[in-house]
């Protein structure tokens, strides 16, 4: 594979309805030092502006059908057509913090054994304390590498990956069979774990950053977590081969009730439980979805289309 100095980037964005973030994505794309060579946007059928703004800003863009989309399907499509020796994949509302983030972010690539990065994610000007939070427990100020063997220290979070800001390398990606179809979500988990198996490494890149968070609802904390209990029920061999979930919920109570109470923040102790809770729940559900009434499965669910292909 040619170096980076050479190697050609291509980016690659799922979109929806996107219009009131991707102006500002485009604007810090388009002030980076390091350029992508192509820029790929696979839309869901947008029903505002998010396909002419994409063109706008020379992306080309493939049309998907809301009910189509996958995860991984949608983007392994993508990654397949592009041109470049490293790709980019953000989500639509990932903001670039700086100038130089995209050339921090694929900068690890340079070295053979890296298969992947991924940068730092900042909570947003509107973020809520408990989004906040998450943000600085997930993605630390401190760089960090990762591979096969060191989830015998650090479990499940060695396999921690985020598409809304990761660069790898193709041919990394090629050897992973790309992104595996039919997931509820966490493609790049996955992915990451079948890399990191073949003995690749992975490279957190904590000063490549963007801006991304989500305010999120009790009853969205425990459908996004009851997501996350299907994934790892359908893909036991996460668990079984990088260690259980509930260690690193366990990790991030402990931390949110640190960071309330050095801020003094006492009156927001009980929202912090009452979400931990709720995300408790949802991940039990998830993990024995199997056993619930159909029913039920679309409503405790974020990704409420997958069930009708899927299940």
């Amino acid at each position: 594979m040619v170096t980076h100095q050479a190697a050609q980037i291509s980016v690659i964005i799922p979109t929806l309805n996107g219009e009131g973030t991707l102006e500002q994505f485009f604007a810090a794309l388009r002030m980076q030092n390091t350029q992508p060579d192509e820029i790929l946007v696979a839309d869901s059928s947008s029903c505002d502006r998010t396909v002419e703004i994409c063109r706008k800003y020379g992306a080309e863009v493939l049309s998907v059908a809301k009910a189509e989309f996958d995860h991984g399907g949608t983007r392994t499509r993508l990654a397949r057509q592009a041109k470049g020796e490293i790709v980019v994949f953000f989500t639509q509302d990932a903001i670039l913090a700086t100038p130089n983030a995209l050339e921090l972010l694929v900068a690890p690539l340079r070295d053979e054994t890296v298969a992947c990065s991924y940068g730092r994610q900042l909570p947003n000007e509107n973020a809520s304390p408990v989004a906040a939070h998450l943000r600085a427990f997930n993605y630390p100020p401190e760089s960090s590498r990762r591979k096969y063997t060191d989830r015998e220290q650090f479990g499940l979070k060695t396999i921690f990956i985020s598409n809304s800001f990761a660069a790898y390398r193709k041919d990394r990606l090629e050897e992973a069979e790309y992104f595996k179809n039919g997931l509820i979500f966490g493609e790049d988990t996955c992915t990451l774990g079948r890399i990191l198996a073949a003995g690749h490494t992975v490279v957190y890149v904590g000063e490549a950053a963007v801006y991304h968070s989500h305010n999120y609802s009790i009853p969205e904390e425990l459908r996004r977590s009851f997501d996350t209990g299907v994934l790892h029920s359908r893909e036991k061999w996460l668990l079984d081969t990088y260690g259980r979930a509930e260690g690193v919920g366990a990790q991030y109570v402990r931390s949110a009730l640190g960071a309330l109470c050095r801020g003094k923040q006492y009156l927001l102790i009980p929202d912090c439980l009452l979400r931990s809770m709720f995300k408790l729940v949802g991940y039990k559900l998830g993990r024995f979805y199997e056993i619930l009434p159909s029913t039920w499965l679309p409503v405790l669910s974020m990704n409420r289309l997958w069930w009708q292909r899927y299940k």
